[in-house]
């Protein structure tokens, strides 16, 4: 069974019918890819940003932040969730669950499976600190995942922000090790909008699982993906 954990951004919950044509997608792929099991971590995207904004503005710390984040977080796990056939009925909270359900474990027969296929497993953000990117790349080495998709609002993996620097230059592939060095440089506070955070560059690099970062502008890319079909920027050894 091919395990692959999905980190989708924030920005694709800000309209119902995005919501439902990655739902889409996501159901199609374990009811007709008998061999995946699928596990989503949902970021917190622009609304995060702006209640991170406003508890900044009226005096929260940056751990209170980063709580405020991972609420935001867990509303867009509930938001897909809805929208999807096939996926456990509670966001997950914690690496452990998610890991005896990856194990087969906790699951009634200990199949996984709904009634069209596997089910998947979604959650949010975990602990104050950390991204949805690090939560996804932790949760990837805990559950020994075959592939990590980082389903972002750029098409890979940059030298600097193509949306500030529009001749920055695209990697196709780097290796994990280009990829803590690229993003040491970055600042991580509550909210950021780096492609890849630095501690989920750290996890990526000590697990060495493979990685892709694409665009889901088209959710279809995502099936793509899956099979080693996409056109972002993939981080392998």
């Amino acid at each position: 069974m091919n395990k692959v954990v999905i980190s989708v951004g924030g920005l694709y919950f800000t309209e119902t019918a995005q919501i439902k044509r990655i739902a889409a997608v996501l159901d199609e792929i374990v009811e007709s890819e008998s061999s995946y099991r699928l596990f989503v971590v949902t970021g917190g995207g622009l609304l995060a940003r702006q209640y991170i904004s406003m508890a900044r503005e009226l005096g929260a710390n940056e751990a209170v932040c980063d709580l405020i984040g991972i609420a935001i977080t867990r509303v867009n796990a509930r938001l897909l969730i809805a929208a999807l056939r096939n996926a456990y009925p509670e966001p997950f909270y914690n690496y452990e669950d998610v890991a005896m359900i990856a194990a087969g474990e906790g699951d009634g027969d200990g199949s996984g499976r709904g009634e069209g296929g596997c089910r998947i497993a979604v959650m949010g953000g975990v602990t104050p600190g950390y991204t949805t990117d690090a939560v996804s790349a932790i949760l990837a080495e805990y559950i020994n995942a075959d592939l990590l998709l980082n389903v972002t609002s750029v098409d890979g993996v940059y030298e600097a922000d193509p949306h500030k620097y529009p001749g920055a230059r695209k990697y196709s592939r780097m290796t994990p090790e280009e990829l803590v060095r690229l993003t040491a440089r970055e600042e991580l506070k509550a909210g950021s909008r780096i492609v890849i955070d630095p501690v989920a560059a750290k996890i990526i690099e000590r697990c060495g699982i493979r990685t892709i970062v694409i665009d889901a502008t088209n959710p279809r890319v995502l099936l793509e993906a899956i099979h080693g079909r996409h056109h972002g920027t993939e981080i392998a050894r």
